[in-house]
């Protein structure tokens, strides 16, 4: 068969002749042996490469817990005031939340009849919202736990 008498590229051409380069038949059973080993050994080199994956994040997870740590023993004081500044903030989310849901519940219909109030709604609630849980965020976290000092001392 010659790739000459067709314009077609040979990277774009499969032969699919009943001719085979392989001069040994090879069984079923000998063909399903060898799949299952080549299945094998991928999962092998999955399972690998996922445990290293999970040691690189359980060590950067133990880095960042280590450095939050050493900052809150270093300042004690702004930890324990982060955790009462975050406490507060709590009350001040569930309050808005409280807002946020009575106004659901109050345009409800239009909300979902209407792009415009949709909008107007993510606007005026969205952004504060965001930023509220942001900032609830980093406190809570900088306000967790007491300081390795003060935990020896009690």
């Amino acid at each position: 068969m010659s790739y000459d008498d067709n314009p077609t590229s040979p990277v774009f051409r499969i032969d699919v002749s009943a001719e085979s380069d392989a001069g040994v038949p090879v069984s079923n059973e000998e063909l399903t042996v060898g799949l299952l080993r080549q299945l094998v050994v991928s999962q092998q080199q999955q399972t690998k490469l996922l445990t290293e994956l999970v040691q690189q994040n359980a060590a950067m997870h133990k880095q960042r817990a280590g450095e939050l740590q050493q900052w809150k023993d270093a300042n004690p004081q702004l930890s324990r005031a982060c955790r009462r500044a975050a406490e507060t903030l709590s009350e001040v989310q569930t309050e808005f939340l409280q807002t946020l849901t009575e106004e659901i519940d109050d345009s409800g219909d239009h909300l979902v009849e209407g792009e415009y109030m949709l909008n107007e709604f993510i606007d005026r609630f969205g952004p504060r919202m965001a930023h509220l849980n942001g900032i609830l965020q980093v406190l809570a976290q900088l306000g967790t736990g007491e300081p390795i000092a003060q935990q020896q001392q009690h």
